[in-house]
């Protein structure tokens, strides 16, 4: 858009989406960039559906538990927290009332739930985040090994977007260490996988990556006309 464009758009909406993802490992059959590769293709696609405007995708996030892997990029959280906020406090200022984070890695979401609570007391902005991996009817193709980090149903995610980016001879299976449930402490990925797979990523389809990004955009759709009604 052009700042006419924009200021066409504001005076008409007031809800934006921004996808947010991170460089990190992903296994060895996935690229470095799979969680904002796909939350952008998200949000790009939802924004096409809806008319609603997207941001373009902020890259790297809160990403320190996977930094034994090369290519790992890790943003602090007060930065990370910093960085976001000055964003939708650009966003308060243009008429937007409400904003969707498609949020594509698991580790900002600490993060975006302060923020949340910091923009609807600051900003007077309503910030929903949004996970596709936490869509119960994932279950409906893939395993319960099947759905951890790097594994199949986010394999299958980025080989239907860009099957040119996933090495199927790299794909491993894994079973992760499992850590003491009662007690919740900082870890590092490699101390509980050597591959960085959480699971079984063998099993990845092109096809069931189409059928996950339309079972989370059309569930997505409905979530918006529901953010649209919500008053505050």
């Amino acid at each position: 858009m052009s700042w006419k464009e924009a200021e066409e758009y504001f005076s008409n909406h007031d809800l934006v989406i921004l996808p947010i993802g991170s460089n990190e490992q992903h296994g060895p059959q996935n690229p470095l960039g799979t969680d904002f590769i796909i939350a952008e293709a998200i949000a790009e696609e939802l924004s096409k559906r809806t008319g609603f405007a997207s941001l373009r995708c902020v890259p790297y996030g809160v990403s320190f538990h996977h930094m034994h892997f090369p290519g790992t990029i890790a943003i602090d959280e007060v930065v990370f927290m910093n960085y976001i906020y000055e964003i939708l406090k650009s966003l308060s200022k243009w008429n937007v009332k409400k904003v969707l984070i498609i949020n594509g890695h698991g580790g900002n979401l600490s993060s975006l739930q302060i923020l949340a609570r910091k923009a609807r007391e600051e900003l007077n902005l309503l910030v929903f985040i949004f996970q596709w991996w936490a869509l119960k009817s994932l279950e409906n193709y893939f395993r319960k090994d099947e759905l951890g980090h790097a594994a199949a149903v986010e394999t299958s995610f980025i080989a239907y977007l860009h099957p040119e980016w996933v090495s199927k001879k790299e794909a491993v299976n894994e079973v992760p260490k499992e850590k003491v449930k009662e007690l919740t402490w900082f870890t590092y990925t490699k101390e509980a996988t050597e591959s960085g797979v959480f699971g079984v990523s063998k099993t990845f389809s092109e096809e069931k990556g189409k059928k996950v990004f339309e079972e989370v955009l059309d569930y997505l759709v409905k979530l918006v006309e529901k953010i649209e009604k919500e008053k505050f």
